[in-house]
């Protein structure tokens, strides 16, 4: 039964308030994440060493009573070594499937650009048809496959980037920074009373509030967000003007109009509304555009960001009143 505006309301706080049980601090992040997990669809998180990326996959999964498993990414990974093969067995004198991480429901891809485009390309069906083909054969996989994929923004060495086509498959880039003082010493001080984060979930402290087969209510609710169509509007200007920018070599296409919508109305029920604003359009931009821009070379020599270039583009297209 798909949930109401209200139980949807008092769901998402619940859920935040036990994702806090274990993350600390990393607001924007965890809304983020959500929206993503709320759109049905996946997220490429940006981040250096230590910030809790994989805390924060696991601990979402284990409050939305979903399994979880994680993949690192090397050199040497196969496209089998991800999505399992076939296998001989002597005693029944058959092949017997031997499945591999990516039957699950929230799958993380640690540090998805250290492993060759083969096989990272071995994501790319599972994320956009939530199957995969092993020897000719096709399995479903659930329909709340979701892809929380990491890289490490600062080291390149050993990496191969992702092209941009498998960029646009990630519905936003959610960049993990430095937590606040504050926080940092919070986990300090949880660390000394023997209450890691990481204990905190192994001892089961977050409660599960949903099970797999719930899932597909709470997207469904997502829909009840209403959206005028100056807002649809608004969002599709924004995307178009991405293409005729001075600063931007390749724009953004139809898929990040749709991500861009779906984000503004989890970003409204998240802020208690259940109605879409022109601020909820304007704080999903960067996350869902920068990743999918590429700049031109002149304006990267004069040092403008991906970051920069969406500031622009919201300065320059009218916001409807």
């Amino acid at each position: 039964m798909t949930p109401n505006f209200e139980e949807l309301q008092a769901l998402l706080e619940r859920i935040r308030q036990e994702i806090h049980k274990v993350v600390i601090g990393q607001d924007a992040v965890i809304d983020q994440a959500l929206i993503v997990v709320l759109a049905g669809q996946h997220a490429l998180i940006e981040g250096v060493p230590g910030l809790a990326k994989t805390l924060l996959a696991r601990t979402i999964a284990r409050i939305l009573g979903c399994p979880f498993a994680r993949i690192q990414f090397t050199p040497d990974l196969m496209p089998a070594d991800i999505t399992g093969t076939n296998v001989f067995n002597l005693q029944s004198n058959e092949f017997t499937l031997v499945r591999g991480p990516i039957f699950t429901t929230f799958l993380l891809a640690d540090e998805i650009n250290r492993a060759p485009a083969k096989t990272q390309s071995a994501l790319l069906q599972a994320m956009q048809e939530r199957e995969v083909t092993i020897d000719r054969t096709t399995y479903p996989l659930s329909n709340a496959f979701t892809v929380f994929a990491t890289q490490n923004p600062i080291e390149s060495e050993g990496t191969y980037p992702l092209p941009e086509a498998q960029k646009d498959r990630f519905m936003m880039k959610i960049n993990m920074g430095w937590p606040e003082r504050e926080h940092e010493l919070q986990l300090l001080e949880r660390m000394l009373a023997n209450d890691a984060p990481e204990a905190t979930l192994a001892r089961g402290e977050a409660t599960a509030l949903l099970s797999e087969e719930q899932m597909p209510a709470l997207r469904a609710a997502l829909s009840g967000i209403l959206i005028r169509p100056e807002i649809t509007g608004y969002i599709l200007d924004l995307v178009r003007e991405t293409r005729n920018s001075d600063n931007i070599l390749s724009g953004a296409g139809p898929r990040a109009a749709q991500s861009l919508l779906l984000a503004s109305r989890g970003q409204a029920a998240l802020d208690g509304r259940d109605f879409v604003t022109p601020d909820d359009v304007r704080a999903m931009a960067a996350p869902v555009l920068e990743h999918r821009l590429v700049l031109r070379p002149e304006a990267e020599i004069e040092g403008m960001t991906a970051s920069e270039a969406v500031t622009a583009l919201l300065k320059a297209v009218p916001v409807p009143r």
